[in-house]
């Protein structure tokens, strides 16, 4: 129906609602001219999107597509936010990381936007021995520290608590995070931590120190091992109800072991995604404390990252658009701490530059774009609303399945989530594989003269228990065995593009051709002959109907001029001397690998 402004002037009155069967019999018929024949009814169908976790998108979302009271921001189930206020105050807090003992880089973060501090202790980060050193000048009364210590949780944790009593710091005013999480450490490196260890120091938190939480339910290394958004929610959730159940058992009220935790997910470039996920954890979470009694305690104090997933070690630069939409996402999704990995973090050690690009996404989204100043602006959006309840349905299956096991360190244990997780990033292993999920810069439009970005190595990340993976890494291995031959040769490897017929017919696929051969770093090479080429294969590029005519003969002259691999931009058909055919779907690096393997270049 057509819903009347306050006013009561309708620009639309004189014209009749539309039905959504209308616009099925539409789409019908736009899909028939297009040669599908299908009924009106299905037509719909037809033009969802399939995401993980078999959820689907559909292209059209309406009122009756409406999910469940999502209620009002602070309240149960919190959907739409943890706090009354949201971040409307002041933004979000903008929570730099830190890996290395550089106090001069720690300060110069806080003093130019970051408004907290994630610090990476232990082996793979900062010494404990260090931290007085790294914190010198930092006001920890001020700005709150959030701890990832892995295996050395409890000494960095007392170390951070001596420096605050040190420092003065009344017990009441340190805020930040202990960064216990047994579980967490035990997925990163397939070694059991103690919980009991957690549960001390929550205790000393829920008694001494109420403005630090003890305890970390890191999703990340679920996320980082290929799972999905549900997956990634069902471990979360998993892991907080085995630390629920540690916690009072120690002897914390519900309600205090709730307020002892502190939730991180991965926030990627898939916005909306990324939105319905944080709402969704959020009333995940507030189901799980209703259940155990305290659903006044059920709000997530929820930390954003974005995603390592998503980062590419080639042309990093994309990586500044993708954190920015990501950050963009967190901030609309209601994360209350977000912190945007620098653009060449996956290369090595961020520089000064690539730390205040991090921050001042941030800042440009909470103090130039007011992204903050909106509650939960999403809400409302049939889309969203719906794909929260989606995911929100399908995180909680996964989590049941897990408590099914016997609870989240028993299907760590027994392998039960690692074969799940191994099994959704092999499906989106073709996607990438196949280019259906493309990575601008890496797997479309990669530059082979690109000045490669040099950074000092990062401490090598915690290893033994679930794998890290990236999108990037199935093409970053071509372009490596490419580099490596430039190093020995002198040159890349090499493709000789063949353009057939007028330029009108042959330029979209020679475009095509040249980006996919360039993915695998090989070489295009468009002019001359193909004996001044220096390559040994080619690839005839044009229309249909010009193969039709010329596509037999180019091929059989490119051999008699000593190609030992002709392939063929364009779908297969019935082409007389063409050994592969690639077009839009086809494995792309399969095609590569197979290739260099061929032009004698080493794996």
């Amino acid at each position: 129906m057509t819903v009347l402004p306050d006013d009561g002037l309708s620009l639309a009155a004189e014209f009749a609602d539309a039905s959504h069967e209308q616009w099925q019999h539409l789409v019908a018929g736009v899909l028939r001219k297009s040669g599908r024949e299908v009924p009106a009814a299905e037509a719909e169908s037809l033009l969802s999107t399939a995401l993980e976790d078999g959820l689907r998108t559909p292209p059209l979302y309406t009122a009756r597509d409406r999910a469940p009271d999502p209620g009002l921001p602070g309240f149960a189930p919190f959907v739409r936010g943890g706090r009354p206020e949201g971040n409307a105050a002041g933004g979000w807090d903008v929570r730099q990381r830190h890996a290395v003992a550089d106090a001069a880089a720690v300060l110069g973060d806080l003093e130019n936007g970051a408004t907290s501090l994630w610090l990476a202790v232990g082996d793979a980060g900062i010494p404990v021995a260090a931290l007085a050193e790294v914190l010198k000048d930092v006001y920890l009364d001020l700005a709150p520290v959030v701890l990832d210590a892995g295996a050395g949780t409890e000494q960095a944790a007392r170390e951070l608590l001596r420096l605050y009593e040190e420092r003065g710091v009344a017990a009441g005013a340190a805020r930040g995070g202990l960064g216990a999480d047994p579980l967490g450490h035990e997925a990163r490196t397939g070694r059991p931590a103690d919980p009991g260890v957690m549960a001390g120091l929550a205790r000393q938190c829920a008694d001494r120190h109420p403005g630090l939480r003890a305890v970390t339910v890191d999703a990340l290394p679920y996320h980082e091992a290929g799972g999905s958004a549900a997956e990634e929610l069902g471990c979360s959730l998993a892991t907080a109800v085995a630390y629920l159940r540690e916690l009072t058992a120690a002897g914390l009220s519900t309600a205090q072991a709730c307020a002892q935790l502190e939730f991180r997910y991965a926030a990627t470039a898939d916005q909306f995604l990324t939105v319905a996920k944080l709402r969704a954890a959020r009333r995940l979470f507030a189901r799980v404390a209703e259940v155990c009694g305290a659903p006044a305690a059920g709000a997530q104090l929820q930390h954003a990252v974005t995603s390592p997933v998503m980062a590419t070690r080639r042309d990093p630069w994309v990586n500044m658009l993708r954190t920015t939409v990501a950050t963009l996402a967190a901030g609309v999704g209601g994360a209350d701490a977000v912190t945007v990995l620098p653009f060449d973090h996956a290369i090595g050690l961020p520089d000064a530059f690539s730390r205040r690009i991090a921050r001042n996404t941030s800042a440009v989204l909470v103090e130039e774009s007011h992204l903050a100043r909106v509650i939960d602006p999403a809400g409302g959006s049939w889309y969203v609303e719906g794909l929260t309840d989606e995911l929100a349905h399908a995180g909680w299956a996964f989590f049941q399945e897990i408590e099914r096991a016997g609870g989240h360190a028993a299907a760590l244990r027994s392998g039960m989530v690692g074969e799940r997780l191994a099994r959704t990033w092999a499906e989106r292993g073709k996607r990438l594989a196949t280019r259906r999920e493309p990575v601008t810069g890496v797997s479309e439009f990669p530059d082979l003269a690109e000045k490669p970005v040099v950074r000092e190595p990062a401490p090598a990340p915690a290893a033994g228990g679930l794998p890290r993976v990236r999108r990037d890494e199935a093409f970053e291995a071509l372009r490596a065995r490419s580099d490596a031959h430039l190093a020995a040769t002198g040159a890349r490897p090499r493709v000789f593009l063949a353009a057939l017929g007028p330029a009108a017919a042959h330029t979209p696929r020679l475009t095509f051709a040249a980006n996919l051969f360039q993915a695998g770093g090989i070489e295009p090479v468009t002019g001359g002959t193909f004996a001044e080429s220096g390559a040994r294969e080619a690839c005839l590029c044009s229309g249909d109907p010009v193969y039709a005519e010329q596509g037999a003969a180019a091929a059989a002259e490119l051999r008699a001029a000593g190609a030992r691999h002709v392939y063929l931009a364009g779908r297969p058909g019935a082409y007389d001397g063409a050994d592969t055919y690639v077009h839009a779907g086809c494995d792309a690096v399969a095609v590569l690998t197979d290739a260099l393997d061929r032009m004698g270049v080493a794996r």
